[in-house]
């Protein structure tokens, strides 16, 4: 698919992960591959809010690419 998805969860990572990963309506229900690639940590729901819509009026595949490199937070799925 070649995106990226940009949002919060209360939810334990590796759960969401799984709920974008089976069949509903949704936007993530278009791919099957989904990886987690990047992901930060908020102490409240409205800090997390916050950061999801800074990184989303970016617009930019590049500048969100730059983010994932920029880090050290990279979990990959096992194999």
């Amino acid at each position: 698919m070649d995106k990226f998805y940009v949002g919060h969860s209360s939810e334990p990572l590796q759960e969401r992960l799984r709920k974008h990963l089976s069949d509903h309506k949704g936007y993530t229900s278009k791919a099957k591959d989904w990886i987690v690639v990047y992901f930060e940590n908020f102490d409240s729901k409205s800090s997390a809010y916050k950061r999801e819509r800074e990184i989303k009026a970016w617009k930019s595949k590049s500048r969100i690419q730059k983010l994932i490199h920029a880090t050290q937070r990279i979990e990959h799925p096992d194999s």
